[in-house]
């Protein structure tokens, strides 16, 4: 047995306790109060020595290892006790004084003097653990990180002596250490500071003791600070946080990548739920069933966790998030302030009680902290994103709650800017949509089919367009063109350049002298935008005119910077018309030419936007090629056919620009059925 020894108490000849020192507070964790003139078996657990101790204990002394016992009643850690007799006259018998010492290391369990080689002059803090969680050792360097509060430590247990946040999150942590071999490491614990300010940032690392009968005796904590390391990693993270949130202009993609980027660095599993003002293509919330215990809050947007089967998400994207009327959510919905639970509150009587899936997943799941932050631009809220934590035992802190609300700010703004586009895609789809032609009549010239694709919503919609005029001598027009540009404003434009288009075929004008006059309309479009603008946006278009006269057998045709028709022979036969291709629209030079094309019957003529043949990965070239093999696909009817070659041509994808396509197939010569437009007194075009 070990010979260092120090007094730690003074029993009485009633067996009671008489002197208790500081060392016997370390020991049993308990203060002097508790104790003083109390029975002092009550502190021993399984222990031999005699109490009130016997004749020749009384004479000579007794000395063994002892268990101390715990408050509750169980057993604690073992130490080497000596009792010696201390005679005192007049007292009606001997008082004996209790010293204890380290019980001497068996191999299984590190010795204290040990210990203080190995880490009692290391900067970073350690604490040794028993298996029942007790302080069994420390060095002074976790007095000066404020994670224990002041007083004795030794034989103290974790939630006695931890400061700050949810020491059964600890504990927990510790018991997983004893079971596992793998240690714990870069646990981020905050110790706050004075008034709520200065935190400091704890990183610890928990390592379990072996012994050689595999039984762990313990685990050893070890305490760093971090704190400037971690403020440098939060501006980091939103450093980052930057580059990857709102790299497109949809909604769902950047509520992802908010959740994508908060996980693990901030929580274990994040959520973002949006109000329906944001998801106009879902049912407006307040239209769904809500019941006396749940109400539909939120669409849920996107959703990430530390696990990759998402255990935590009662609701997949897309769908409505019910909550209770009375809960964290609909109180920050309320109020636009965030709801801050470090600790989360799952006893009986809270807004769990009326959400019993939320209770079973949280408890299935270990979720133990929770914060609900607003998303809000300009006074109006968004949504609100969760932060959770599971897996990580260390509760929220301050410094979290700042963090979640700068990410929460910057992800609002991306949002906001998404809400906006879609709504402005929208409203340009819908515009556009109403001004492209709904029937097309090729009368008995030509039979007509089309296709519009809009763009990808990131593009933005485009100003395509197409058409078809009847004309005198049953010939009929064909035109298709574009606007420069994407948005309503091009939208707007391509709807009065159609009507202008419109309007000029009545003045039975050739091709080329149409896109001349309509070069002097886009022109004067230009001009007539209001000076006061801040942004003044240009008019310009490509647009290519066709007249097919089913007597002749001919197309003549003029380009305005477009790309040339393409013509289909009756037996497959791909020629692209070798048109003379002038300025687009609105240049103001309004030279152009016309060439005449000889079609036979039953072929098909083919008007297209660039969108159709022109990719980011590929040349209009290889566009051109991979549309001839496409237009000699085989026919059945020019609906089909239609669809077939913008298909072919997509692959199935959404373009990055707006698509249309215009077939025209001549039909066979039939008797004269021709219809007198009337006179203008201008020379009818080809």
């Amino acid at each position: 047995m070990s010979d260092q020894r120090e007094l730690v108490a003074v029993i009485g000849p009633d067996g009671t306790v008489a002197l208790w020192t500081e060392a016997a507070e370390r020991l049993w964790g308990r203060p002097a109060e508790e104790v003083l003139r109390r029975p002092a078996g009550g502190l021993l657990s399984g222990a031999d020595v005699p109490m009130p101790p016997g004749p020749e204990e009384a004479a000579s002394g007794w000395s063994g290892p002892v268990e101390l016992r715990r408050r509750d009643g169980g057993r604690g850690r073992e130490i080497n006790l000596r009792v010696s007799p201390l005679p005192v006259e007049g007292t009606g018998g001997d008082w004996h004084v209790w010293e204890a010492g380290p019980v001497e290391p068996s191999g299984a369990w590190p010795d204290p003097a040990t210990l203080r080689t190995l880490y009692g002059h290391a900067p970073q803090g350690v604490i040794v653990w028993d298996r029942e969680l007790r302080c069994y050792w420390r060095n002074d360097a976790v007095d000066g990180m404020g994670l224990l509060v002041e007083g004795p430590h030794l034989g103290r247990r974790v939630e006695e002596l931890l400061v700050p946040g949810r020491p059964e999150a600890l504990e927990i942590a510790l018991r997983r250490a004893l079971d596992d071999v793998s240690p714990s490491s870069n646990l981020e614990w905050v110790v706050p500071g004075a008034s709520g300010h200065g935190e400091r940032v704890l990183s610890l690392s928990l390592l379990r003791l072996d012994a050689p009968d595999r039984r762990a005796p313990g685990v050893c904590l070890t305490a760093v600070d971090v704190s400037e390391t971690a403020v440098w990693q939060r501006r980091n993270l939103l450093l980052e946080a930057g580059t990857r949130i709102g790299t497109t202009l949809d909604v769902m993609t950047t509520a992802q990548e908010m959740a994508d980027a908060a996980v693990p660095a901030v929580a274990d599993y994040v959520t973002v739920d949006l109000a329906d003002t944001f998801t106009p293509d879902d049912e407006p919330l307040d239209r769904l069933a809500a019941t006396d215990t749940r109400i539909p809050a939120f669409y849920r947007a996107a959703a990430a966790s530390v696990r990759p089967d998402l255990p935590e998400s009662l609701w997949p994207r897309g769908e409505p998030v019910y909550v209770p009327p009375r809960s964290p959510f609909t109180a920050v919905l309320l109020s636009g302030a965030p709801h801050f639970e470090p600790l989360l509150d799952t006893s009986p009587g809270g807004w769990l009680d009326k959400d019993p899936d939320r209770a079973r997943v949280i408890h299935a799941t270990g979720m133990h902290s929770l914060m609900v932050v607003p998303l809000r631009v300009c006074g109006t809220l968004l949504g609100v994103a969760v932060f959770v934590r599971t897996t990580n035992p260390v509760p929220f802190a301050q410094a979290d709650l700042t963090l979640a609300q700068d990410l929460a700010a910057r992800t609002a703004v991306s949002l906001d800017h998404a809400s906006r586009y879609r709504r402005e895609h929208t409203a340009a789809l819908a515009l556009q949509r109403d001004l492209l032609p709904h029937r097309l009549n090729g009368g008995v010239a030509v039979e007509v089919a089309s296709r519009y694709l809009p763009a990808d919503p990131r593009s933005g919609v485009g100003g395509d367009w197409y058409d078809v005029f009847p004309l005198s001598g049953d010939r009929v027009g064909l035109v298709v063109g574009d606007v420069i540009g994407h948005g309503i404003h091009a939208a707007a434009t391509m709807g009065r350049i159609r009507t202008a288009v419109h309007t000029l075929t009545n003045l039975e004008l050739s091709p080329d002298a149409l896109l001349a006059r309509l070069d002097e309309l886009v022109d004067e479009l230009e001009r007539d935008q209001p000076a006061d603008e801040p942004v003044v946006t240009s008019v310009g278009a490509t647009c290519v005119y066709a007249v097919y006269n089913p007597a002749s057998r001919r197309c003549t045709m003029a380009s305005a910077g477009h790309l040339p028709p393409a013509v289909v022979s009756p037996e497959g036969g791909v020629e692209f018309a070798d048109v003379p291709t002038g300025a687009p629209l609105g240049v103001g030079l309004g030279c152009y030419e016309s060439v005449e094309v000889d079609v036979a019957e039953g072929s098909v003529i083919a008007l297209y936007t660039d969108g159709l043949v022109e990719t980011r990965a590929e040349s209009i070239d290889h566009g051109l090629d991979r549309l001839r093999a496409a237009l000699t696909l085989p026919r059945t009817t020019l609906e089909d056919l239609c669809v077939e070659v913008t298909d072919r041509m997509t692959n199935g994808l959404r373009s990055d620009d707006d698509i249309a396509l215009l077939l025209a197939r001549t039909r066979a010569r039939t008797r004269s059925h021709t219809r007198t437009r009337p006179r203008t007194g201008v020379r009818p075009g080809a």
